[in-house]
């Protein structure tokens, strides 16, 4: 904490210029807001003071407020510890100070940032600076005034739309709307702001107080009624998300009571929701991707990743067109390797019709695309392999084939290149028992489609360098991915994880529950969609390889249904060919298929499991738990065996991978805010009734028993597979 502090230095033109200094993005920590504090009553009660001005040091005004001190409050339950920063400083010592106060805002304000910038009695901006008010990402709402001070600036759809969707606009739009008082050059920026907060001091300009604006709110019935078309919205697009409703509850006290008593409401609801499962879980995600890019023996050993320029890329199916694209799309040239002239110019037009779709969708531009496709190169032999610095294997789930491309390209790469497999459950020490080079073989584990999915799981053997591990996370980063390091063993962390997933869905069906109530249940908690329209999007191809995988791998905990194979010998392959448990018809939403049930009531008779030959009656709360819980159990094993470093891990994983709701924290965070004890003893009671898939595992029992959250590191009895 030595480099944070505020600093304040006054000018012989009268201007105190007030600059935060806390590496890297000037973070409200608590130490700044104090420092703050005694900087605004300083210059406030100073006579050679006639202005104010508050900017932040290195190019960037505030990311916002210390994250950090939101993990404190949530691991003792304690609200004091959030400082009255609202009404105190913001309102009182910037808002209502006896001298104007002019933000200076260059590079970002976000956040606390913005909300300071919106209390000031005007802003001057420096070009492409990004102001937004995300906190509602985090599970809160704005806390510092934002939700009074936004609407009264910018008008109350754009603000609603801003904190709501939690996306910054740019300061040339926040000139347009009016956030923004004048746009200058970054060099002149402290010069024409000193001038500013002169020209108010001195009645040349106008001294504006943002919470006493009403020009840019409307009547109140047009108030209202943008308010309830939001509340409408935000049921429909964030049904699990209270503090959405919350958040428009607050802006509309401010509109009806006034700003100050809206002020008083939000600083209130604030530290109420501040605690509530929601911020923890989505704060915990935040600070859970963070803790990614620390890696013991890798990343604190003092090695500097080397430049990956050049990436070859072998197979040109979904998966490897799907890394080229996301490769290219970031500056780094690929080289893309087929069998055969006519899957090379299938891989090729499938790129090109990635990176097109994105120009179309406005993400960049025609000349963009353009340059960025012209970063690719097909070939049909290993001849241009002589100088590249990783190559991708991406064909399909077979050893003999992966084991032989291994052999070819440690012999046609050079030295330093790294040798990356995209496999999904294949162990990596199969993959490189016939070459020489294991140190440099890798897992560079996409999710489909890899071009638009954030996971890199990336996994390691024990022979694996340090040097090849942190390469390949530079890159992860290069391409906008969220890197995951995890050891090696069947499926890895993510999809071992959630192997029971649509395992557990298939017991259930087989027991009798209805397969789209399953799928309803599951959409309700917050995955995209349940098992069964997730099977028939993947395709049951998919689901026959990776079972059989399983079911080698961990025989003891497998559920076994002839549902898919029966599925197949109908004539359905999901999603591509329109025949799944659900009917898909081009241009709307897929439909439950009334004629798949036959097929299912055949397969219930085949595993004649239903007690007494009847359906079980189940809750929905126990339909959720018998298909999640197995998902929990089996996350234990992972990490009792340390395939992951840290708990957290896995629920980023899970969150980025497998789309578990972001707001639920992950699979073990939710996992321990259910209680390790009620897990346990459910699928205690559900073993004893269904077999062994259900058997809690050793870890589980532990923690169960001692009272240990799941999340706590483990003992150093732990097998550790991803060699800490």
């Amino acid at each position: 904490m030595s480099q944070s502090r505020v600093l304040m230095e006054v000018g012989s033109d009268g201007v105190a210029v007030i600059t935060i200094s806390n590496p890297p993005v000037n973070a409200l920590a608590i130490p700044i807001l104090d420092g703050l504090k005694e900087k605004f009553a300083e210059a406030t009660r100073r006579n050679d003071v006639k202005a104010i001005v508050l900017t932040g040091k290195g190019g960037r005004f505030s990311g916002g407020f210390d994250i950090n001190v939101f993990q404190k409050v949530h691991g003792t339950g304690d609200v004091s510890t959030l400082p009255d920063v609202s009404v105190e400083l913001v309102t009182n010592a910037v808002e209502d100070c006896k001298k104007p106060i002019v933000a200076a805002v260059e590079g970002l304000a976000l956040g606390g940032g913005l909300e300071f910038a919106l209390g000031c009695h005007a802003r001057i901006a420096a070009p492409r600076a990004q102001l937004g008010l995300p906190e509602l990402s985090l599970g809160v709402i704005p806390g510092f005034g934002g939700t009074q001070r936004l609407p009264r600036l910018v008008g109350l759809p754009k603000a609603i739309e801003m904190m709501l969707s939690s996306k910054p606009i740019m300061s040339e739009e926040g000139k347009k709307l009016g956030l923004i008082d004048a746009l200058v050059p970054s060099e002149d920026l402290l010069k024409v702001s000193r001038a500013w907060a002169l020209d108010i001091a001195e009645k040349r300009k106008p001294w504006l107080r943002s919470l006493h604006r009403t020009d840019k709110i409307g009547s109140l019935s047009e108030a209202r009624e943008v308010l309830r078309i939001a509340r409408q919205q935000a049921k429909k697009t964030a049904p699990n998300l209270p503090h959405h409703q919350i958040c428009l509850d607050v802006i509309e006290e401010g509109i009806v009571h006034g700003g100050y008593s809206g002020v008083l409401k939000e600083a209130k609801v604030f530290k109420e929701i501040v605690l509530s499962d929601t911020a923890r879980g989505l704060v915990h995600v935040f600070l859970a991707q963070r803790a990614t890019s620390k890696v013991p023996n890798v990343t604190d050993v003092g090695l500097k990743p080397r430049q990956v320029k050049k990436v070859a890329i072998i197979g040109g199916g979904l998966m490897g067109s799907g890394i080229a694209t996301a490769l290219i799309m970031n500056n780094i040239s690929v080289i893309l390797k087929e069998v055969n002239s006519e899957y090379l110019q299938k891989g090729i037009k499938t790129i090109e019709a990635n990176v097109r779709g994105l120009a179309t969708r406005g993400k960049l531009t025609k000349d963009r695309a353009e340059k960025v496709l012209s970063m690719l190169k097909g070939v049909l032999d290993y001849a241009e392999f002589k100088d590249v610095d990783m190559v991708i294997e991406a064909v399909i789930e077979n050893v003999p084939l992966k084991q032989k491309i291994f052999s070819e390209i440690e012999k046609a790469c050079p030295p330093h290149c790294i040798l990356a497999t995209n496999t999904s459950t294949i162990d990596l020490n199969l993959i490189g028992e016939k070459i020489k080079s294991e140190d440099r073989v890798i897992g560079a584990h996409f999710f489909s489609p890899a071009h638009l999915m954030p996971l890199l799981e990336i996994v390691r053997t024990q022979k694996t360098s340090p040097q090849i591990i942190l390469d390949l996370m530079t890159v992860g980063k290069v391409i906008k991915k969220v890197p995951v390091v995890v050891g090696n063993c069947t499926g890895f962390a993510v999809n071992r994880t959630f192997f029971p997933y649509a395992q557990g869905a298939q017991l259930l069906a087989n027991l009798g529950v209805d397969i789209f109530r399953i799928d309803r249940v599951i959409s309700n908690f917050g995955l995209p969609m349940g098992p069964f329209q997730l099977q028939d999007l993947a395709g049951y191809g998919v689901a026959m390889a990776v079972g059989k995988e399983y079911a080698k791998a961990f025989s003891d905990r497998v559920f076994k249904s002839p549902l898919v194979e029966l599925l197949i010998k109908n004539g359905r392959n999901g999603k591509n060919n329109g025949k799944g448990y659900y009917i898909y018809e081009k241009g709307s939403k897929p439909k439950p298929d009334p004629s798949v049930l036959p097929i299912i009531e055949e397969s219930r008779w085949l595993t004649n499991i239903m007690p007494a030959g009847n359906p079980i009656s189940v809750t929905d709360k126990e339909v959720l738990e018998m298909v999640l819980f197995p998902v929990v159990n089996e996350a234990c094993r992972v990490l009792d065996e340390s395939i992951v470093v840290r708990a957290s891990d896995l629920d980023i994983a899970s969150v980025l991978g497998m789309s578990f709701p972001s707001y639920r924290g992950g699979i073990v965070f939710w996992a321990d805010t259910v209680g390790a004890s009620h897990v346990y003893k459910s699928l205690k009671k559900w073993s004893e009734m269904y077999g062994g898939f259900y058997k809690p595992s050793k870890f589980l029992e532990e923690r169960a028993i001692k009272g240990i959250p799941l999340s706590a590191p483990a003992g150093p009895s732990a097998t550790s597979k991803s060699r800490l």
